[in-house]
């Protein structure tokens, strides 16, 4: 469909390609859907995480003190809240927190959530179906020799901008798996640096993450030993992160949080493809119920899942279709295709989405560190940006008094003090030119 024509059918399609900051609407939000997946299908998945336990315990030491079990502090941020709201000139009625994904073990952002989960889950099914495993054993014998030397025997392959690649090829890799990493030209060279470090073969392409993840997915098609993770369908690393909403819901319980009609929470997530988001908010809809509701936050410059809920074309329709140039500082987030399963399941149980101007994530990372001594990676401060162009709709439908905000952290402790120190540069200048 010619561009002067989607903008005819979807007045928002005008301002996603001018690369203006907008606030999209989801008409559909709160209608009756029947969706793919189910609350057995979460508790199934965390039952999972709660057998590899053992194993992740002893694999990866920094994770013993949680019994090998990967979870995130919920963080009070009122020095934050005071600072931007009154910086960028808005009320936020009610009590700002931060899940602090960044600090995840192994990885540092919230595709450990996912890619771990779905690199276990093969794990397990590959043990089992060799009559090494049983339901009922003490996973910590996944760290013996005879596991990795079966492992050996498979691949494990992705296509990732930076942190889910993290995720995934540095717990395959621990686990014995032939592991490879299609990245695309923007993600970062420390991760890629990081990644060659744990023995993950990366393979760079000098074109976007469709091309990545499109060739990664047809050279695993081609070798029955290969299980390919696609960050564009895959209902495991949705589940992996559906996870989340489980454990924040005791965080909640445990801090004195209510969540009801006149306690609403609203939850700002950044999106790229739309799977960790996605999966998290089906998540929060399914274990925390009607008074939780999801805003995603996406760079003007790859507005995908926007653009393909907005006009219903979902995986159908890439920002290089309207003109856009897929490039962001927000590196996580540059995914110019939606997930093929992200939309369909988000058409009824996702709140809206913005969209954000580089500069201001980037002056939000230097405000975290001004204000929380926080460091989070630019992509990772993107709720920031759905919090301010939010408030006007939630204010006109919301009782706003008593709600609760939780900015979603999704990475930056692996980052090397190099970055921080250029994001942070860059961020305050931005803040001094205010």
């Amino acid at each position: 469909m010619e561009l002067k024509d989607l903008i005819a059918q979807y007045p928002v399609v005008a301002d996603l390609a001018a690369e203006r900051e907008t606030m999209w609407v989801n008409p559909e939000y709160g209608d009756v859907a029947e969706l793919p997946l189910t609350k057995e299908d979460l508790f199934d998945a965390e039952a999972r995480y709660h057998r590899f336990g053992p194993y992740m315990a002893v694999a990866f030491p920094e994770t013993a003190a949680t019994d090998g079990i990967l979870e995130s502090p919920l963080y009070r941020i009122r020095a934050m809240q005071e600072h931007v709201t009154q910086r960028e000139g808005y009320d936020l009625p009610g009590d700002l927190y931060l899940k602090a994904d960044n600090e995840l073990p192994i990885s540092g952002s919230i595709k450990s959530r996912g890619g771990i989960y779905e690199v276990l889950k093969i794990a397990e099914t590959v043990a089992i179906d060799h009559g090494m495993l049983a339901y009922a054993d003490n996973y910590a014998k996944l760290n013996e020799p005879e596991f990795r030397e079966l492992f050996s025997h498979y691949g494990i392959a992705v296509g990732s901008t930076g942190n889910l690649g993290l995720s995934i090829g540095i717990v395959a890799a621990q686990l014995g798996f032939n592991t490879t990493v299609h990245m695309s030209h923007d993600a970062k060279q420390w991760k890629k640096d990081k990644l060659r470090s744990k023995g993950v073969n990366v393979v760079e392409y000098d074109g976007s993450f469709t091309k990545a993840i499109n060739t990664g997915r047809k050279l695993a098609a081609a070798d029955p030993s290969v299980f390919f993770i696609d960050d564009e369908g895959s209902t495991d690393l949705f589940l992996g992160y559906g996870v989340a909403a489980i454990r924040l819901q005791k965080q909640l319980h445990d801090q004195g949080i209510p969540v009801d009609e006149d306690h609403p929470l609203f939850v700002y997530l950044p999106a790229g493809v739309g799977g960790s988001p996605g999966g998290t908010t089906f998540g929060l809809k399914t274990i925390l119920g009607p008074n939780v509701h999801a805003i995603f936050a996406e760079p003007t410059h790859v507005p995908s899942v926007v653009l393909g809920m907005a006009t219903g074309m979902n995986e159908d329709i890439s920002v290089y279709d309207i003109g856009l140039d897929g490039l962001t500082e927000a590196d996580g987030l540059a995914v110019g295709r939606p997930s093929r399963l992200a939309g369909h399941v988000l058409r009824t149980i996702l709140q809206g989405i913005a969209t954000f101007d580089d500069d201001r994530v980037l002056a939000y990372t230097a405000e975290m560190m001004d204000t929380q001594q926080m460091q989070l990676e630019p992509s990772a401060t993107a709720g920031f940006a759905a919090v301010r162009m939010a408030q006007p709709y939630l204010a006109s439908r919301y009782p706003m008094a008593h709600a609760n905000h939780i900015v979603w952290a999704t990475g930056g402790m692996l980052m090397p003090a190099s970055e921080h120190e250029r994001n942070y540069a860059l961020g305050k200048a931005i803040l001094e030119r205010k």
